[in-house]
């Protein structure tokens, strides 16, 4: 969802490719064991764990389990999935979508160990000159492609009666983004924040369309490979542990939970007050019980079905997909969408029900 590096349907595949060279070694791996190791890369959902480790708040809740789990933050957040993918982490930060399209397509199994939050507006689109969705027709967007905005615009297009088929996607790294709106051949653009509200200021520029017209659509979660969680529980109870502590902490009006909030700010480029700007972009599930009630929804399934038939239609389901149905969702209270006897990514919430329930 948010990285330094372009998205590209090579890049994808070469994920894939390489986790099925190694996968079923990594697998057979996965046993009860001491240490673990959690990678994270820089975005408002994700700047938590890096709390949690500086604050000691992880290693209070592994020491409760005996355990040892090492957060480390990855520069490249693609690179950080397929390092996941590969066996190299245990768990990983990462949208649905690319929690499909990475380490499902290559064949892991994994589990949706915390549902952090959905998009709320943090995404968007920025016209130039014109704030009628209509006139896209024949028109450029420059976006990083086949990422989660790519999936907003085809929403974007969808909602005044356009397809991708009316405009040309131009392929731009997030990098790039704030720099090309800022020529006068570049007049749409597809980002997140913070880049999202930097192109919003250029003068005679549009807001058209974010996130909060697709809510629950572009959700970002932790990530576990399914073997390791299955053997080790300590593992996801210390992890949800730590996180709701920490979720408790930043929602708070206290001087910590104000502190904790500058310091994230400043890790992530911004200060305090950018920081809450971008949280206010999200719908943040600060309670477990926040995060079962999104999950168990209908409409959570109808969106992870969404992105599925979009994943399919451009080819990130791997070359095997015959269908949208190739790859097995399971969502919680026995839902299925796909293939249940191809079942590679599960949203589980028993680690979330006992956060809620307090008996973590």
């Amino acid at each position: 969802m948010r990285s330094d590096a372009m998205y590209s349907l090579k890049t994808l595949f070469c994920a894939a490719s390489l986790a099925l060279a190694s996968l079923l070694p990594a697998a057979a791996q996965a046993e009860q064991k001491q240490q673990f190791n959690l990678a994270w890369t820089i975005y408002a959902g994700w700047m938590p764990w890096k709390y949690a480790d500086d604050s000691g708040i992880m290693k209070k809740w592994a020491d409760k389990y005996g355990i040892e789990v090492k957060i480390t933050q990855i520069n490249d957040y693609v690179e950080s999935i397929n390092q996941f993918t590969t066996g190299q982490f245990d768990a990983v930060v990462l949208t649905s979508m690319d929690a499909l399209s990475i380490p499902a397509a290559s064949g892991v199994d994994s589990t949706a160990l915390i549902v952090g939050d959905y998009s709320n507006g943090n995404d968007g689109m920025v016209m130039k000159d014109s704030a009628d969705l209509k006139t896209l027709k024949g028109q450029r967007v420059n976006l990083v492609e086949l990422s989660v905005s790519h999936y907003l615009l085809a929403h974007a297009l969808a909602s005044v009666g356009l397809s991708e088929r009316d405009v040309q996607v131009v392929n731009t790294s997030d990098a790039d983004i704030v720099a090309a709106f800022a020529t006068a051949d570049v007049r749409n653009v597809v980002t997140w924040n913070p880049l999202l509200d930097e192109v919003a200021k250029t003068p005679g520029a549009h807001r058209v369309f974010d996130s909060s017209s697709i809510p629950g659509h572009i959700k970002d979660l932790t990530l576990a490979n399914s073997k390791t969680l299955a053997d080790n529980p300590a593992f996801g109870k210390a992890v949800v542990g730590a996180w709701y502590e920490v979720m408790g902490i930043l929602a708070s009006d206290s001087r910590e939970g104000a502190q904790a909030r500058a310091a994230l700010g400043q890790a992530s480029g911004t200060d305090q007050a950018g920081y809450e700007a971008q949280l206010g972009g999200m719908k943040m599930f600060w309670k477990p019980a926040d995060s079962l009630a999104f999950i168990e929804s209908t409409e959570a399934l109808a969106a992870m079905d969404s992105v599925r038939q979009f994943s399919f239609v451009h080819g990130l389901l791997g070359e095997g997909a015959a269908n949208a149905d190739f790859i097995g969702i399971a969502m919680p209270n026995g839902k299925l969408l796909g293939d249940g006897k191809n079942i590679k990514l599960r949203f589980d919430t028993t680690y979330m029900q006992m956060a809620a329930d307090g008996k973590l």
